[in-house]
């Protein structure tokens, strides 16, 4: 373990918060959800030398180790912990701040942030968002896409008030509601051999060549992972940023895809969708926030609409 160099004893300190800045506790907060200083430094968008070198100074000033470097990756000490606990509040509490701020230096303009995956990015989410967004014309959304992991994450943090993710991704200490049910099919050209099947699993799949979404979309690492967990390596030809446009590679015989059933309807009669056998394809998006953190009033009048959406989209 490496050694970290302590102040004389004598020698006054100043309060932890008011050496921490901000960005200090961002990063160290990316490093424990990434896990490895390496992957956090990439989240907080710093090299891995500027990283380090925050790490070891925050460490150094606390006169304590924070984290302890093991052969792969990183785990925070006790002390670590501590830190992690009161920098989520801080941040927290910073962006309300921020928030209210804002909101006073616009008048009556105000902002809430939204994080969502990409099926409620895609899909349910801006029909659900469009009306109340025209009713509140003072009102702006930060919309941010991210998979199901890292919204619950960065609800528990403080980090956003609201998200959309998959049910099965959120934390027992966040509350929430259903908002839309989520279940991915395989997409296939009308000539496939499988195109006719009732369901197919994704290892019936797993030697066809894909046409996928962007590396960094939600639904992506939701799919690579999946695919990573039963061993299998799928090879994409090309990656498209719409269903539209996946749709279209898949009719022209390009490839296979996976992509929500809601998307079906758009992509015509030239595709055909096919059931997935495995239970991840089976999703249901639900509504979340941490219970444990009042909403801003922007954000809890967000939240009744969007409860209030779903509910009227089940009854229908």
């Amino acid at each position: 373990m490496r050694s970290v160099r302590c102040r004389p004893s004598g020698q006054p300190k100043e309060p932890l918060a008011l050496r921490f800045d901000l960005p200090d506790l961002r990063l160290f907060l990316a490093v424990l959800d990434a896990g490895s200083i390496t992957a956090g430094a990439e989240r907080a968008h710093l090299s891995l030398a500027a990283a380090s070198e925050r790490l070891r100074a925050m460490e150094e000033y606390a006169g304590i180790v924070l984290l302890d470097r093991l052969p792969k990756g990183i785990r925070p000490t006790a002390a670590g912990e501590a830190v992690a606990h009161h920098a989520r509040s801080i941040l927290q509490q910073s962006a309300l701040l921020r928030h209210a701020l804002a909101d006073h230096a616009r008048g009556t303009r105000g902002r809430v942030r939204l994080m969502v995956n990409t099926a409620a990015m895609s899909e349910a989410l801006p029909a659900a968002l469009a009306p109340w967004l025209a009713a509140h014309p003072h009102i702006d959304v930060d919309l941010l896409e991210r998979s199901s992991e890292e919204i619950a994450k960065a609800l528990e943090a403080g980090v956003v008030e609201l998200g959309i993710l998959s049910e099965a991704a959120a934390s027992p200490g966040l509350q929430r509601q259903h908002f839309a049910r989520d279940t991915l099919v395989a997409l296939l050209p009308p000539a496939h051999a499988a195109a006719g099947a009732q369901a197919l699993s994704l290892a019936d799949l797993a030697a066809e060549p894909w046409i996928g979404l962007p590396e960094r979309s939600a639904l992506q690492r939701h799919l690579d992972a999946q695919a990573a967990a039963l061993g299998l390596r799928l090879a994409y030809r090309v990656r498209l940023r719409t269903f539209e446009a996946i749709g279209a590679m898949v009719a022209a015989g390009a490839g296979v895809a996976v992509v929500p059933d809601a998307a079906l309807a758009r992509l015509g009669p030239c595709v055909r969708g096919v059931a997935l056998r495995e239970p991840w394809a089976q999703r249901r998006l639900c509504l979340c926030w941490d219970g444990a953190r009042p909403l801003s009033p922007t954000a809890q009048a967000l939240r009744t609409h969007l409860a209030d959406w779903a509910d009227r989209a089940a009854d229908r």
